[in-house]
């Protein structure tokens, strides 16, 4: 085997190596996407619930007194 085709052996060894860490990217893009609108969608319900139990606004989301 000669230099060239011992090249062209480990880029195509490395186009699948990148190709392979392609496709986890992507779905590991997807996964953080869900993840973040759960996490989203917790805080919200958080609020809600201490909203509901103090009767008034959540504390994080009042202003401060000198506003």
């Amino acid at each position: 085997m000669d230099r060239l085709e011992k090249a062209e052996e480990e880029i195509a060894h490395l186009r699948r190596a990148v190709d392979d860490m392609s496709d986890v990217i992507a779905g590991q893009a997807r996964e953080i996407d869900l993840l973040t609108r759960r996490v989203a969608l917790l805080l919200e319900r958080a609020a809600e619930a201490e909203a509901e139990a103090s009767g008034g606004i959540p504390l994080a989301d009042q202003k401060p007194p000198h506003w």
